[in-house]
């Protein structure tokens, strides 16, 4: 104390002076600037319904999907055990949300996002940066093949496209840029390089066939909650869709992937115009280039390049155009076959119906066959079709005049007994689950006293005595109006110790209440 009272200053220290801003290397701030209007937060809810539970493999989900605490419990158990499998025994979820990214590609409205940010969601919502207001969104169609959804926006105008790259020119080495929402902080940016191209990882049984996605690897950021969200180069065009990370720990270890835009592109095209993506297929398995086994069978057929098949699916395009298992597919359409990829992008991109000619390795001797190009979700209907799968849940449509509630009118008598000293209000019966009332997070038995808006812009507070004031002040509410509720609730266990607390909930009404 006298030390500190004797020393007015310290003898030879310099003051600390701030220089005046200068500016650095600002390519990362134009880039986020420029895009972070486009990228949105996608939250998703769920009601309480038995759903099969998805597998541990892949590493892949990264929404926080869930169960009300973030989906932290979900996002551990995905990624605590790398390429691990699940039980497949069914998960009761919710009522729970979710948490994902996703990015506006059309000034109309369209969102591109993960499918499994959306998957079975009951009901979809969208905030912008900068705008607290939840817009509902629809889903237009989806591709489970490549983990992508196409989604649209209602009640936003002014939106802003966000621009499309080219991703067969990223090379590896090249810098990136990933923008989302991790664990729910909006419009997070993360930098880093594109670590390697053509990523493809294991399928494991339950989880949807891969053989569409070959990932852009990066070392920038990607946390759950940034599923959907864009992978920028370093002119802000999106190059990729961030999906997927590897980790033991279940968060960032420097291995994320994103789909190529090159391939999301033509989803999504394909999606706006048919509602679904249609590929075709010849009926053949064979084994995947980069498994030992691939090369081995290529190898004592006296090939080092080629398609191994292994199986022919009967009464398919292959079986009657000629093909048998142990073949080797060299060629197509006269162009060299080297693995599964060369053929799978031929055939998918032919259109069903149009035949290719395939040349073949069979006994060590060549030979060709025409084959017609079929529908891949009929002729591998339990993979790519809609067999043995349950319809989704569709959002109902809702009313705009409720708020989603059930009331009921308060007697002299009941307020007695219930101890309530306020006069006037209407008791809450019962809340429906992803509504307005639920967003406001009123609960059954609260009563409710008054309601307030803005009439032709002046702030009213209207008092609530009957049930009808409250179907009265809906009717004059629309979409994008705040309001406001004040209500008590009642606190502790019985009578003798119970008392009501007071309380103000605020909203903007959305599109649609229920």
């Amino acid at each position: 104390m006298k030390a500190a009272k004797d020393s007015a200053q310290a003898t030879g220290a310099v003051p600390l002076v701030i220089p005046s801003p200068v500016e650095l290397s600002n390519a990362f701030t134009q880039i986020a600037k420029q895009v972070e209007p486009s990228v949105v937060n996608i939250s998703v809810t769920y009601n309480a319904k038995p759903m099969p539970r998805r597998g541990t493999g892949r590493q892949r989900p990264l929404p926080d999907d869930g169960d009300g605490n973030g989906g932290l419990d979900e996002f551990f158990r995905n990624f605590s055990n790398p390429f691990g499998g699940g039980n497949g025994a069914p998960d009761m979820r919710g009522p729970g949300k979710a948490l994902g990214s996703g990015v506006v590609v059309d000034a109309s409205g369209y969102i591109l996002t993960n499918n499994h940010v959306v998957d079975k969601a009951d009901r979809i919502q969208v905030k912008f940066s900068g705008d607290a207001t939840l817009y509902p969104a629809k889903v237009v169609g989806t591709d489970a093949a490549t983990d992508l959804a196409v989604i649209r926006v209602e009640g936003k105008h002014g939106l802003t496209a966000v621009k499309i790259g080219n991703s067969d020119a990223v090379q590896v080495g090249d810098w990136a840029m990933a923008i989302g929402s991790p664990f729910g902080f909006d419009a997070t940016v993360t930098a880093g390089i594109i670590s390697a191209k053509e990523r493809t990882m294991p399928t494991v049984p339950g989880e949807p066939n891969m053989q569409f996605q070959h990932f852009l690897q990066t070392d920038a950021a990607i946390n759950p909650g940034n599923s959907g969200g864009p992978l920028l180069n370093m002119r802000g065009e999106v190059i990729g869709i961030n999906t997927a990370i590897a980790s033991e720990s279940g968060g960032y270890q420097g291995i994320g992937f994103a789909l190529p835009m090159n391939t999301a592109a033509g989803v999504y095209n394909e999606i706006i115009k048919n509602g679904k993506v249609t590929r075709g297929s010849i009926g053949i398995s064979f084994f995947p280039s980069e498994r030992p086994d691939a090369q081995a069978a290529l190898k004592a057929s006296g090939v080092s390049e080629g398609v191994f098949v292994t199986d022919v699916t009967s009464g398919g395009p292959a079986e009657k155009g000629g093909l048998q298992k142990g073949d080797v597919i060299v060629g197509i359409n006269n162009k060299s076959v080297r693995g599964g990829d060369d053929l799978i992008g031929i055939v998918t991109a032919t259109p069903i119906g149009d035949s290719v000619n395939i040349t073949v390795l069979r006994d060590g001797k060549r030979a060709s066959f025409k084959v017609v190009v079929g529908n891949m979700a009929q002729v591998f209907p339990n993979q790519f079709g809609t067999a043995g799968q349950s319809e989704e849940t569709k959002p109902e449509e809702g009313t705009t005049v409720s708020f989603g509630m059930t009331i009921v009118p308060l007697t002299d008598r009941q307020r007695e007994s219930m101890d309530l000293k306020e006069k006037g209000g209407v008791r809450v019966a019962e809340v429906e689950p992803n509504s307005f009332a639920a967003d406001l997070t009123l609960e059954t038995g609260d009563v409710i006293l008054s309601i307030g808006y803005l009439a032709k812009g002046i702030p009213v507070t209207e008092p609530v005595t009957s049930v009808e004031d409250v179907k009265r002040i809906q009717a004059n509410l629309k979409a994008g109006d705040s309001v406001k509720l004040h209500f008590v609730r009642r606190s502790g266990n019985s009578r003798t110790n119970a008392s009501w607390d007071s309380n103000y909930v605020a909203g903007v009404v959305p599109n649609r209440m229920r």
